[in-house]
């Protein structure tokens, strides 16, 4: 069993850089039904990372809570696993 939820984020708004307080991550693009395929993105040592699919740069943020983001509006509410 998963000891943690891994976050996922979408960029619905179009934003240039969402910021990011986790390393491991899943992209999902938009909300449902306009959603890519759910890629697991892991930025490792780096801080910026771009989405295969959309080409939503994230970077990475010590000061954001793991989870979390800026716009707070790119968080993916209701995601389980």
């Amino acid at each position: 069993m998963a000891d943690h939820v891994v976050p996922h984020f979408q960029n619905d708004a179009g934003v240039a850089i969402i910021e990011i307080g986790s390393r491991e991550f899943m992209c999902i693009g938009a909300n449902p039904p306009f959603d890519h395929p759910h890629v697991f993105l892991d930025l490792g040592d780096d801080n910026e990372i771009i989405c295969p699919y959309c080409s939503t740069l994230y970077r990475y943020a010590a000061d954001i809570a793991p989870g979390s983001a800026r716009p707070p509006e790119c968080v993916v509410k209701d995601k389980v696993t």
